[in-house]
């Protein structure tokens, strides 16, 4: 049976990097050796990490002065490094769910943290408005996309201090303005490769305004200067996500993807608005995630929910149990779910509430 991965990390690789990443388990670039066992300092590697850092900045039109790395430690890793390497006294964040909240317990090591808005108050099931950025901070922080709670601000906000992003579980859907921001960082086991590696494109000029003494590994302008390659970097997800900024180009690139990632989230909120049975735990359409649609049974069917995600992983439907927090389901799209898979799941929708 074919199998329709919802999961919302590790999550759904297109095929074509699973193909080529195992091809290349067995043999890397026709070296008779595995991609996991040959030296990162390889003039084969050395093509993979070029090639891949180059991907990153034509996919994502980023300017000159900034740079990419690819780190290990996981997007958590880059809440400490963040105001490790940014905050001289006071950094803003804005909180919307569990990472931000994450991020912020982090920075409050290093200085005061204003936290200018938060929806915690609502369980994160909407994205703040109308609030103030401290012009006195060093930066201010926010989370692009919520996976637990499927809020998303897709927009490249103003601001008046520097702007960081954790855009994790969003990045490569939708273009960015690159030049507004100073750190983007970004896990990989979301919309480019096995977990493992972390990206961050960082604002050269942004650095070494700290007095702070910073950790070698921990101190950005330590990767700047040697290309990700200070250590051994973690060569499997970044040959992994070379097969998928590949396959990104492909496909037209991250517009093109766009479109695909609105049609696929639109299909399944129309179904989730028109049904008797299912909601939406998140209610305006403004602040609805199009990578993770989260809502749940309505008050009066609550009880059938476990039947249902049995009746979907009948169709081979996986991975759509929502997280903790707010219970029900939770359908991870991203980008190399295909538009099939979001048909099989409004079709199993629709024909579980039929049968009610």
């Amino acid at each position: 049976m074919k199998k329709h991965n919802f999961y919302a990390g590790p999550s759904i690789l297109s095929q074509q990097t699973i193909k080529n990443t195992a091809d290349a388990i067995l043999n890397f670039a026709d070296t008779g050796l595995s991609v996991l066992e040959v030296s990162h300092r390889s003039k084969e590697f050395q093509a993979v990490m070029d090639e891949a850092t180059a991907l990153v900045k034509e996919l994502l039109e980023i300017p000159e002065g900034y740079s990419v790395l690819f780190l290990g430690g996981g997007a958590s890793m880059q809440f400490c490094m963040v105001p490790y390497n940014l905050m001289a006294k006071k950094a803003a964040y804005l909180e919307t769910g569990t990472w931000a909240s994450n991020a912020i317990k982090e920075a409050r090591l290093f200085g005061e943290v204003d936290v200018v808005a938060s929806s915690r108050e609502a369980n994160f099931s909407y994205i703040p408005k109308d609030y103030t950025i401290p012009t006195d901070a060093d930066y201010f922080h926010f989370t692009t996309n919520n996976t637990i709670y499927g809020t998303e601000m897709r927009y490249d906000p103003e601001s008046p201090v520097r702007l960081v992003a954790d855009m994790s579980s969003d990045i490569f859907s939708r273009p960015i303005d690159v030049s507004k921001y100073d750190v983007i960082y970004a896990g990989a086991q979301k919309n480019l490769a096995p977990a493992g590696v972390t990206i961050v494109i960082v604002r050269d000029e942004a650095l070494g305004h700290v007095d702070r003494p910073i950790p070698t590994m921990l101190d950005y302008r330590t990767h700047v200067k040697k290309g990700s390659m200070f250590n051994t970097p973690p060569v499997l997800p970044i040959f992994s996500a070379l097969q998928t900024l590949r396959y990104y180009k492909e496909l037209g690139g991250i517009r093109a993807i766009e479109q695909m990632d609105l049609r696929k989230a639109g299909a399944l909120y129309e179904a989730i608005d028109a049904s008797r049975m299912f909601q939406g735990t998140v209610t305006d359409p403004a602040d609805r995630s199009i990578m993770n649609v989260c809502f749940v049974m309505t008050p009066e069917y609550k009880e059938l929910e476990k039947d249902f995600i049995d009746f979907a992983s009948a169709r081979g439907i996986v991975g759509i149990k929502g997280h903790r927090s707010v219970g029900g389901f939770r359908a991870s799209l991203y980008n190399a779910l295909p538009m099939e898979s979001v048909e099989v799941l409004i079709k199993a929708m629709k024909d579980f509430e039929a049968s009610k």
